[in-house]
This record gives structure tokens, C-alpha cells and sequence, in this order.
């Protein structure tokens, strides 16, 4: 079956953040959610319950919890029980509930930046201290690529005169798209579970696969790991329905999926109904052809946005993601030459009017950078392109 994703979609009126937060003529390649429309197999499910016309308080379908856990074994070889899947309305809900569930006061959350920027808030949420385990930068030619630093990551773990009891991770990563090898993966389990800490792994960009990724979930590190995993999903990202809120955490240790639990439950959380209901749909194996072509579209558009950047930016450095649809853009150099004048973000919102994220807000590594969303037709990606380039050629 062919998908066209070519197909441009106004989406202003939409009440969209990504098109309506800022004027008219600035054109958006910044917020985490695609210009596309969602799979034709949710789009029907969600016709159907609205065609219902009833629209009650509903709890959780089991069903959806034994679809969850087959999508895990069907992609990992991960054998999930549907009653390890617990719900929460995203994956940063998700992240909140397992620090304010693992951590006492006081005690520690590790991070590694430059990261999604709601990992920053985690410390004031949940009263605990934030802790930074920076990652490395290599850079060849114009190309860049992150790696652990894992004497950093251990020192880090004492760091802020707090015990570490629990690791955001944060795989495929966000904002640079890499993924973590098994080895890499390994180690950082390892060091965790020699020091007590447990793990909280968001992997709501694991189906986002480009050019033949393959992703690893942390929690098959090892039956040990998984028991002081929380790992998170969702079909958001990947079928493109972020504001239907549903997203889930697999926790397969009892004691701490009970506590988890109670967190929720204390803080009445729940669940969108319409959100269920495309996730039965996305998760069913139903529109595992319009995302495999979907992934081929996106691959498409990063190797485009890479060989642009080489090509007419040549001071410009970019990493080539292995999944989402983000690319990461480092103008220090056009900083340090006078190009740019202050942070590119403003620059490019001012001189070009294109919206992009500030690299600033992802933390510490993320000055001089920013985040470009490519999950978009073509031609949407083109004609922003063009005017960063003609406003580094005017500036």
C-alpha cells in the first residue's frame, strides 16, 4: 500500500502549539509532534467511539494491557505480562511518578546532557536532588556523536551531597537521536546496580527506527536490571497522536509496580478514553506497514537534512540520528566567528523566521545548538532550510 507523506496539511486553526505559537509567518520545525496524519486504522477506531456518541468514565480495558505486552514480545522477544503494564497519561507523567516513587527527600536523580528539557523539572516534582552525568562529544568533519562517560557517570552518582537512588534514561535519546548499544547499556545497568540505584528508561522514540536501527530496551540487560527498571512507551511519537495522552510503564517487579501504582492512584491520575482507544489501534499490529514506510520516509528526510547541512552550511555540525525525527544543529562555530550574534535560537527566529528549539533548554552541552524536527513533509523541511541559509548569508 503506497502512504503519501508528501501531502502538506495546513494545520494553523488546528489549535496546534507547534503552528499557532508563534505568527503566522514563522514557520515551525521545533515542537516533537509530526505534520502527518495519523494511520488510517486509528483514525477508524476513533470515528467508531465518537460515533458511539457516549462518552462516560471508563477504566482501563485489560485488553489494551495484553496488546501492550504482546507489541513487547512481537518487537524485543521481551516477555511481558499484561499485568506489568500500568497506565499513565504520557511518558513525563511516567518519569514523575517513578522519581516521587523511588526517591526519599533529598536523595538523588541522575541525568545526562543535554537531555529533554522536562528532566529538569524532575528535582522541584519530586523534592530530590538533580544530578549531572554529562555526555561526550566527538566530532568528525561536520558530523557529531555523543558517547557515556562512565567515570563521569560514576562520580556523578555522589555528586550534590546526595545518594543517587534513581537514572533517567532517556533511549533513543532526545535530542541527539543516537541509540545506546547492549554494551553500552550493559555498563551503565551494571554501575547502577552496584550502587542501589534504580532505573527509569524512557523509550517513547524506540519505534522511530531509521536506516535499519535496531533499538535495545534496557530492562533485557538482564533479569536483575529488570527488576529495577521502569520503562516507558507509547504510541505518541510513533503514530503521531501526542495529544491523545496514553502512554504506559512496564515495571516487572511486583513491590515496586504496586508502589508505583498507589503514586498514581494518590495523585488521580487517569487515563484519556480516546487515548485508549487509538492505542489498541496503533499497538495491534494494524499499522505496522504505514509505520515501516513511514521510517523510510523519515530516513529519507534526515539523509536530505545531512547532506543539506554539509552541503551549505559548512560551518555547521549535525549528529545523524538512528531514531525520531530530531536532528541536532551546532552553529557555536558561526557564534565564534560573529556570525550568529547571540543564540541561534533568536537569530533564526528573528532573521529567518523559523521556529526551532534552543539548544539552551536542553542543559548543559546545549549552548550554541538547537533541535530541528524533520517529521514533516518534505517541502515543509525545504523552505525553512532555505531561509537559515539565506540568513546566515544576510546576517
Amino acid at each position: 500500500m503506497n502512504y503519501d507523506f508528501d501531502q502538506v496539511i495546513e494545520r494553523r486553526g488546528s489549535n496546534s502549539t507547534k503552528w499557532e505559537a508563534y505568527p503566522p509567518d514563522i514557520l515551525p520545525l521545533w515542537v516533537a509532534d509530526m505534520d502527518f496524519p495519523a494511520p488510517a486504522p486509528i483514525l477508524a477506531a476513533l470515528h467508531a467511539r465518537v460515533d458511539h456518541g457516549v462518552f462516560g468514565y471508563e477504566a482501563p480495558p485489560r485488553k489494551l494491557q495484553e496488546i501492550v505486552a504482546q507489541r513487547m514480545e512481537r518487537l524485543y522477544g521481551w516477555a511481558v505480562t499484561p499485568e506489568m503494564v500500568v497506565l499513565t497519561p504520557g511518558v513525563i507523567t511516567g518519569v514523575n511518578l517513578a522519581a516521587r516513587t523511588v526517591c526519599l527527600a533529598g536523595e538523588g536523580v541522575l541525568i545526562q546532557p543535554p537531555v529533554y528539557p522536562p528532566f529538569f523539572r524532575v528535582d522541584e516534582i519530586a523534592g530530590v536532588v538533580r544530578q549531572h552525568a554529562p555526555l561526550t562529544q566527538t566530532v568528525d568533519g561536520h558530523l557529531l556523536h555523543y558517547a557515556v562517560d562512565f567515570d563521569a557517570f560514576e562520580a556523578a552518582l555522589t555528586s550534590g551531597g546526595a545518594h543517587t537512588r534513581l537514572f533517567l534514561l532517556c533511549q533513543p535519546h532526545n535530542p541527539t537521536g543516537q541509540i545506546y548499544t547492549l554494551e553500552q547499556l550493559s555498563r551503565m545497568a551494571e554501575i547502577c546496580l552496584r550502587n542501589d540505584v534504580f532505573i527509569c528508561s524512557d523509550e517513547i522514540h524506540s519505534e522511530l527506527l531509521l536506516g535499519g536501527a535496531q533499538h535495545v530496551t534496557m530492562a533485557m540487560v538482564s533479569p536483575e536490571i529488570a527488576k529495577r527498571t521502569i520503562t516507558l512507551v507509547a504510541p505518541s511519537k510513533s503514530f503521531n497522536v501526542a495529544g491523545l495522552y496514553c502512554a504506559f510503564a512496564i515495571i516487572p517487579e511486583e513491590g515496586l509496580r504496586e508502589r508505583y501504582k498507589k503514586e498514581a492512584e494518590r495523585l488521580t491520575i487517569h487515563i484519556s478514553s480516546l487515548g485508549m482507544v487509538a492505542t489498541q489501534a496503533a499497538f495491534s499490529g494494524e499499522c505496522d506497514a504505514w509505520l515501516a514506510a513511514l521510517n523510510r520516509y523519515l530516513t529519507a528526510n534526515r539523509d536530505f537534512l545531512v547532506a543539506f547541512v554539509k552541503d551549505n552550511l559548512p560551518s555547521v555540525r549535525t549528529t545523524i540520528p538512528d531514531a525520531t525525527y530530531l536532528a541536532w544543529l551546532d552553529f557555536n562555530e558561526l557564534m565564534k566567528s560573529g556570525k550568529i550574534d547571540g543564540s541561534p535560537y533568536k537569530f533564526f527566529l528573528h532573521k529567518a523566521r523559523v521556529a526551532l528549539n534552543d539548544g539552551a533548554t536542553f542543559g548543559p552541552g546545549g549552548e550554541g545548538f538547537v533541535r530541528l524536527n524533520f517529521g514533516c513533509p518534505r517541502a515543509t523541511l525545504v523552505e525553512p532550510l532555505e531561509r537559515i541559509v539565506k540568513a546566515l548569508g544576510s546576517g
